[in-house]
């Protein structure tokens, strides 16, 4: 366990808290965006590197890929970044393309986009928090964020997401990562595997298909004959070239409040890893990585570029405050948001 002082932006102190499990897991945290910076499995081969982090604050700071960070006070989009809640209408930045409202806005205004506060810390797990007023980026009623993460002895990543507000709002939150279990560790200026050529597999017969803006249609439609079909595990990279960023329905639900149903499973062609994601939520957010667009090299001087990481973000569906028949993501006061996903890592 280690806490130092990572850097500075918006003359801010970062912190980045190191965690260690007994078996050897290792993560890096910042309080910056509450981003996983390092994630660390242990194998026979000696350690892996499974997410994409960066090198310095300045590359923090110019990062508008989300990399690690936790995205809020609305994770994904909302059209024209404007939404109606009981009877009031609610404008949003428009940070894409000018049009639309995306992880809760841009820089200062997104969750991913500012300092958190280092409650606490141990050995294997480390709290932040986030305190936003009423009308922050545009949202009603001031909110109160809290993110733990823990490692576990069993090469898990637990990720527990909690807000209360004293006025209704909408709350959407989601670990953003870029995965990739094929990172290069220890060699300098190293080309990052394409992530594309892993394998996935969802527990989903639906998913929300998107309009050119990646904004959900408003359908509910089967995966059954689309590219969107991942109900038995294949390769990301398909023949007809298409680029994932789109929300799957998640078919099993929790038996009780606070269980967690499986999600997807990634695997590694090359290192032969799999990494299973389970998760309260109903819907997952799959990214390819296709439009990133963060700074160039990363942790062991990796080469980042387009697909260097696969984005497995559990959430609330996209666009629900326009969408009146998905699932309400309102929070209201005297209520409790609660997401808990877990990132479990298998190794052959």
């Amino acid at each position: 366990m280690q806490d130092r002082i990572f850097g500075q932006i918006q003359g801010a102190d970062i912190h980045e808290v190191t965690l260690r499990s007994a078996s050897g897991m290792e993560a890096k945290v910042l309080t910056w965006g509450a981003a996983v910076r390092d994630l660390l499995i242990p194998t026979a081969r000696g350690l892996q590197r499974v997410v994409v982090g960066y090198n310095s604050t300045d590359d923090y700071a110019a990062d508008t890929a989300h990399a690690g960070a936790i995205a809020g006070r609305f994770a994904n989009r909302i059209t024209r970044g404007r939404f109606e809640l009981d009877g009031r209408f609610h404008q949003l930045p428009l940070n894409q393309d000018n049009r639309h409202t995306l992880h809760g806005g841009g820089d200062g205004q997104g969750f991913s986009r500012r300092p958190w506060t280092l409650e606490t810390y141990d050995s294997s797990s480390v709290t932040l928090s986030l305190q936003t007023p009423d009308g922050d980026a545009g949202f009603p009623g001031n909110l109160d964020v809290r993110c733990v993460y823990r490692l576990s002895d069993a090469a898990t990543l637990r990720v527990e997401l909690t807000a209360t507000t004293d006025a209704p709002t909408p709350c959407n939150l989601a670990s953003h990562s870029y995965f990739n279990l094929e990172l290069p560790v220890g060699f300098a200026n190293s080309a990052v595997p394409n992530a594309v050529d892993h394998e996935f597999m969802a527990q989903a017969d639906f998913y929300t298909p998107v309009d050119d803006d990646l904004i959900p249609t408003g359908e509910v439609l089967a995966v059954r004959g689309t590219p969107f079909d991942f109900r038995r595990a294949r390769p990301l990279r398909n023949p007809e070239g298409v680029k994932y960023d789109v929300g799957l329905v998640l078919r099993s639900r929790p038996s009780s409040v606070g269980d967690l149903r499986h999600a997807g499973t990634l695997s590694g062609p090359r290192t032969g890893m799999a990494l299973d994601v389970y998760t309260t939520e109903p819907h997952l957010q799959l990214y390819d990585g296709g439009s990133f667009k963060g700074p160039g090299v990363g942790l062991d001087g990796a080469r980042y570029g387009q697909h260097c990481g696969i984005c497995l973000e559990p959430q609330r569906y996209p666009d629900s405050p326009n969408r009146s028949h998905f699932p309400d993501a309102t929070l209201r006061p005297g209520e409790t948001y609660r997401q808990v996903t877990e990132y479990r890592f298998r190794v052959p």
